[in-house]
């Protein structure tokens, strides 16, 4: 599919996705290295990327160019994301 065949709102979904992924990509390094706790500034990253996630979804929906469930969606993926590597984490320091 070319750029001139989508729709704003096809675009405007894989920016979205295409922000995910940046945002699991820095996760999944995390969970790799498992250096959260030793890292503090990785996590302000990571919080600071999904809060901007957040509210580029939001400014989507509020243009009708993202369902607010799709969007939704795309957090709960990131969330779950999170906590397998909080998970991760916490299993390292019980070692």
């Amino acid at each position: 599919m070319t750029d001139g065949s989508m729709s704003y709102r096809e675009k405007a979904y894989a920016l979205l996705q295409a922000d995910a992924e940046k945002i699991i990509q820095l996760i999944r390094v995390q969970m790799d290295h498992l250096t959260m706790p030793q890292c503090p500034l990785y996590e302000e990253v990571l919080d600071t990327q999904m809060f901007g996630l957040s509210r580029e979804i939001d400014f989507a929906v509020r243009l009708g160019l993202v369902e607010a469930k799709d969007g939704k969606a795309l957090l709960d993926r990131l969330e779950r994301e999170l906590s397998a590597l909080h998970e991760a984490v916490t299993k390292k320091r019980v070692r």
